[in-house]
């Protein structure tokens, strides 16, 4: 299974403005970002808190899609084991 098939990046939104561009904070030992559309200045963990829905929409999308895929994997592997067995069908 290729794992960077489920590589994703998720875009954090300002939870004042809806702008998705950000400033890092000159002192990099900060953890502050700043929204460059409000000025508004968040933590990292706000900024990530804020946009947790957003976070956890992408996580279930990949977990479908996990799951799918594994499950297709799977009926596929058994149907190749069983191929030509006559007591055997996979459906």
């Amino acid at each position: 299974m290729d794992a960077d098939k489920y590589l994703r990046t998720i875009q954090m939104l300002c939870p004042t403005c809806g702008s998705n561009q950000f400033s890092a904070v000159e002192n990099e030992s900060s953890d502050l970002v700043t929204c460059a559309s409000c000025g508004r200045i968040l933590t990292r963990d706000e900024l990530l808190r804020e946009n947790s829905e957003n976070i956890a929409e992408h996580v279930e999308e990949v977990k479908a899609q996990v799951a799918k895929d594994i499950s297709k994997q799977l009926h596929d592997s058994l149907r190749k084991a069983f191929k030509g067995n006559k007591s055997i069908r996979v459906k």
